[in-house]
C-alpha cells in the first residue's frame, strides 16, 4: 500500500469517526420506552419479529420507542418491557 492510500484511508477513517459523534451524543440523550409504540412503529426488534416497524398493535407492552431522556413516564410507557 502507498503511502498515498494510507493518508487517503486515515482521511476517511477520521471523517467517519467525526461524522459518528453527534449521533453518540444523541443516543445518549434518548431512552427505550415500552408500551407507547403504535402498530407499525416500533423503533426495534422485539416480541418475536426482528426488525423495526412490525409492532402488530397500539401500546404493546414489549415494544418500544427511543424518547427524550426522562419524558418516558409522562407519556405512560414503562423503562422495563412488561
Amino acid at each position: 500500500m502507498s503511502n498515498k492510500s494510507i493518508m487517503l484511508a486515515s482521511a476517511i477513517a477520521a471523517v467517519l469517526a467525526t461524522a459518528a459523534q453527534p449521533a453518540l451524543a444523541a443516543d445518549a440523550a434518548k431512552e427505550k420506552c415500552y408500551g407507547i409504540a403504535k402498530a407499525s412503529a416500533n423503533d426495534c426488534a422485539a416480541n418475536r419479529h426482528s426488525c423495526a416497524g412490525q409492532a402488530k398493535k397500539d401500546n404493546d407492552p414489549k415494544e418500544w420507542k427511543y424518547v427524550a431522556k426522562g419524558t418516558c413516564i409522562e407519556m405512560k410507557g414503562t423503562l422495563k418491557a412488561m
